[in-house]
């Protein structure tokens, strides 16, 4: 039953989303440097601002929605930290220019928006994808509302409660291990199977499905039963189990990468149709008309003069960034239109490809990164077409390559936004909200996310620097951040320009990927799937993410037999008791500069062996529930 209020996109709800932001935006590029992994923001979002409507004299359903809508917005934009940060690591930029930054943030972001629109209709509407963040935000409102149900509201409290209270052992306290590893070689070859303890990446594989999980877990095997073991075979070490973290990262998940690819654009020509009629649905006034306020999007004229205010920003940013360092004739001219053209063709494609992923496994463990680099793949390739082509001078490679980078940026917001916006849409079509409120606060939380990521990205830099890049001298380079993913994007961008990017692992990588996408046609005339994005992502993403999802989905597949299965709150309250605790130890973390700061400091055997008596014991409690309940 859909909840209806009047209120809905508030001006008290638009300001408390702001402040949300601010907070979870620090918290996520700070978290992004120095480690390389963010947290979902929207269902601490949700949770946050429930409880502070309520202090204010109370807040419907489908205004805390539209809260959790902006600040996720807002903390997905976070993600632009994987791919800006590259032009200082290449020497390029000295500092982040406040206002350039923030108007390529902007520009970003607002693209991703624009682009869930018909994206919205393709893949939440007309569409079976899980969404398991955007279902677990739903089930969170609905419960909480007046109409909310009193027996799935305990159930998703006592999973939220059994959670935090296992995440903040791991994370915090740190008495229990975060998960499992073992290795056996022979010869040359190393085998090894990662298991995650995560209760929120359980739940998660719960709403995923199990044919996603399968799926996975396949691409697990890929990756750790075939490939690592034949390149240690091909490549011979003194000590294989050593080098199988190496061998992953920077071979096989290049292969990864190359079956994301193939996969993605499978994917994309399989929905182009759907795509296709959703951008005409949301240009046509006529049928804007004949809906309800539950399936409208952006007016018209509003999503066209958008677009174009857009394109003459990021026109105008590209324009700037050239205009000291290039002749300002066809050259100059030549580049902008590339950026343009990669901000709205390949962004979209972009875009498309992370919400269908974050449509299957969620927008937390979506891969950005496999999608950087096949868009910076893709940005270095046409700009060495254009270097081949004689429009561009070897002397302008430095210039070229940090170009590069500048309209990688952009795309990456774009695909960030457009990978947690489709999410929040989901839980909006299930809460019955209005499309086009929530692309407004989509666009708000976008505004406010790249007013403070800039000062955010120069603050830390400043304050700890970059791996291989500080900012003066004689600071620690011990705390400087890691940054891994602009390291890398700049490390491919320059291996494809001065010619010296191994291609073999994409190309294997797209090789199984092809062959991925022939099983599933086949499997499919015998009503079977194996999605091969899934299975990318399989390869791709650690073996502990995929292995634990794969748990949860076939924990799903046994428990759903169940007549009346409250699995789905129960798997929602992991989602969100681990994201509340992942937020505190963040802002503990940023406080204080250590990870260990409440650490207790058990022994790694103790720890270990308590971590799998809880993880085992929350499965057998989480059955034991559902089928009582069944009773």
């Amino acid at each position: 039953m859909k909840y209806m209020d009047s209120r809905e996109l508030t001006l008290r709800g638009i300001i408390l989303g702001a402040l949300i932001t601010v907070v979870f935006t620090a918290a996520n590029v700070y978290l992004g440097l120095k480690i390389g992994l963010t947290f979902g923001s929207s269902i601490p979002a949700t949770i946050i601002s429930m409880a502070v409507l309520r202090l204010m004299g109370g807040g419907t359903m489908l205004e805390n929605n539209m809260v959790q809508t902006q600040a996720s917005a807002a903390g997905s934009l976070s993600c632009i930290f994987a791919a800006l940060p590259g032009l200082i690591m290449v020497g390029y930029w000295h500092e982040f220019p406040y206002f350039v930054s923030l108007l390529l943030t902007l520009g970003g972001g607002m693209t991703g928006v624009i682009f869930t629109i018909p994206l919205r209709r393709a893949l939440v509407r007309n569409s079976d994808l899980p969404y398991p963040e955007g279902t677990a935000c739903a089930e969170i409102l609905r419960a909480s509302s007046p109409e909310g149900d009193a027996e799935s509201l305990r159930s998703l409290t006592k999973g939220t409660a059994v959670s935090a209270v296992v995440a903040f052992a791991t994370s915090g306290l740190r008495i229990l291990s975060d998960g499992v590893s073992a290795a056996t070689s022979w010869g040359a070859s190393a085998f090894r199977l990662d298991i995650s303890f995560s209760l929120a990446l359980l739940g998660t594989g719960y709403l995923v499905g199990i044919a996603g999980g399968i799926a996975m877990l396949l691409g697990v095997f890929l990756a750790w039963g075939i490939m690592i073991p034949v390149l240690g075979h091909l490549n011979p070490v003194a000590d294989p189990l050593a080098a199988t973290t190496a061998l992953w990262l920077h071979k096989v998940r290049f292969m990864g990468a190359g079956a994301i690819a193939v996969a993605a654009i499978w994917t994309l020509l399989a929905l182009s149709g759907p795509v296709a009629q959703g951008l005409k649905e949301a240009l046509s006034a006529k049928h804007r008309a004949s809906q309800d306020e539950t399936d409208l999007d952006l007016a018209p004229r509003t999503l066209i003069g958008l677009s174009i205010i857009l394109a003459l920003i990021l026109s105008g940013l590209f324009t700037h960034f050239l205009w000291p360092v290039m002749p300002h004739g066809a050259s100059m001219t030549t580049l902008v239109i590339l950026g343009i053209v990669a901000c709205f063709g390949l962004g979209f494609l972009v875009a498309s490809a992370c919400g269908y992923m974050a449509g299957i496994i969620g927008s937390s463990s979506s891969p950005i990164s496999g999608v950087g680099i096949i868009a910076i793949i893709a940005i270095s390739v046409a700009l060495w077409g254009l270097e081949s082509g004689g429009i561009l001078s070897p002397e302008q490679r430095p210039m070229v390559i940090a170009f590069g980078l500048f309209v990688l940026s952009a795309i990456t917001a774009s695909a960030a936004v457009s990978n947690d916006n489709l999410q929040d849409l989901k839980t909006g079509q299930l809460v019955g909200a209005a499309p086009w409120k929530q692309e407004v606060a989509l666009l708000i939380g976008c505004a406010v996310g790249a007013i403070v990521i800039p000062w955010v990205l120069q603050t830390l830099y400043q304050a700890y620097g970059f791996v291989g890049a500080m900012p003066r001298e004689g600071m620690d380079p011990t705390r400087a951040l890691a940054a891994p993913q602009p390291a890398l994007m700049a490390a491919i961008a320059k291996g494809i320009l001065t010619h010296d990017l191994d291609w073999l692992m994409l190309e294997i990588g797209a090789a199984i990927g092809i062959v991925l996408v022939v099983a599933d046609m086949l499997l499919k005339r015998r009503n079977l799937s194996l999605p091969p994005l899934a299975v990318g992502m399989g390869i791709y993403l650690p073996a502990d993410v995929s292995v634990t999802i794969a748990i949860g989905a076939g924990l799903g597949w046994l428990l759903r037999r169940f007549p009346k299965d409250q699995g789905t709150m129960i798997a929602s309250g992991f989602i969100v008791g681990e994201s509340l605790v992942g937020v505190a130890v963040a802002a503990i973390v940023g406080a204080t500069g250590s990870t260990e700061t409440l650490s207790l400091h058990l022994p790694a055997m103790l720890r270990s062996g308590l971590g799998w008596v809880v993880f085992l014991g929350v499965m057998f409690w989480f059955g034991r529930r559902i089928s009582r309940q069944s009773t």
